[in-house]
């Protein structure tokens, strides 16, 4: 297959960074951060390291994104989700993808380890493990399970932000990572369902191929209502999280309630209303935990 000419070799590069992910991925880094603070905060915030954290996550995500597109580039070209990817394309030949993919991964890890911690490196680096070698090359395959074990290299950028701010995983950023790891499954179960007949091509063990629509399509309804209990679950903690619980609450039962028609009609059309419910439903669990953590310094805060 030729390459578009309408491709330019810059963009062809930057979505094999896939921008889109490691942007949301940047994000759970600062929510993470947020998080992790106390509600009456210390006279000192480590800015610097939130930004040390960020351009390492944003070189290691860039580069976990890369090696997926190198690993993958036989399931791309059966996909018409994926086939205009670089590498199908043939824009970039696929050794460069993949050195790409190892020097940025590379370069992520001195620049956490220096610019931050020993502890928010471990948690960037054990996200990209789980993505690459976990997610992609040991289990996307072989389980219809893949991607709940996946999950976890969404919670690592919760994780890492919190290590970043206090030096340690604070339950408040672990309930937090949990709600992004119970995430993962609707987000792309949803996305699944939509395409099943396209995940069906490359033979993918996805929860909806094989298998009914509407069996699989009560799983993501299911695991949408299940993201409610790790947001009421900040009410246990020593300190109120009344805008994040109220905020994330009403989230969550729209994430629900823009599932819920798959039940009946689990066409393309309906699901991915619900997948793009789930990406929204995720930016605004980031942002209601910085209006958290923003409505705690107010000045007439108790």
């Amino acid at each position: 297959m030729k390459a578009e000419p309408s491709l330019p070799l810059w963009r062809a590069y930057l979505s094999l960074l896939k921008p889109g992910i490691t942007g949301l991925i940047l994000l759970m880094v600062v929510a993470g951060f947020f998080a992790a603070e106390p509600p009456y905060p210390p006279p000192w915030i480590p800015w610097e390291r939130l930004l040390g954290l960020l351009i390492a996550g944003a070189f290691a995500s860039g580069g976990a994104g890369a090696l997926n597109h190198w690993y993958d580039r036989d399931l791309d070209v059966r996909m018409k989700r994926t086939r205009s990817r670089p590498i199908p394309l043939e824009v970039i030949p696929a050794r460069h993808v993949l050195v790409l993919g190892l020097v940025f991964t590379a370069i992520s890890i001195p620049i956490a380890y220096l610019l931050v911690n020993l502890l928010a490196t471990l948690a960037m680096v054990s996200g990209s493990f789980v993505y690459v070698v976990v997610y992609t090359i040991l289990l996307k395959r072989r389980s219809r399970w893949n991607i709940v074990i996946g999950g976890y290299a969404g919670s690592a950028p919760v994780l890492g932000g919190c290590a970043a701010a206090v030096g340690t995983f604070t339950p408040s950023a672990l309930l937090l990572a949990l709600l992004v790891f119970l995430w993962t499954p609707p987000h792309f179960w949803s996305l699944a369902i939509a395409l099943r007949e396209d995940f069906g091509r490359t033979e993918l063990p996805m929860l909806p191929v094989p298998g009914d629509p509407v069996g699989s399509a009560r799983v993501v309804v299911a695991s949408a209502g299940l993201l409610l209990a790790p947001t009421l679950a900040f009410l246990l903690l020593g300190h109120p999280f009344l805008p994040f619980l109220v905020l994330g609450t009403v989230l969550g039962l729209v994430f629900v309630a823009m599932t819920w028609p798959v039940l009946r009609d689990p066409s393309k059309k309906v699901a991915l209303r619900g997948f793009i419910a789930s990406g929204f439903y995720l930016i605004g669990i980031a942002l209601a935990m910085i209006v958290d953590w923003s409505w705690l310094r107010l000045p007439f805060h108790p």
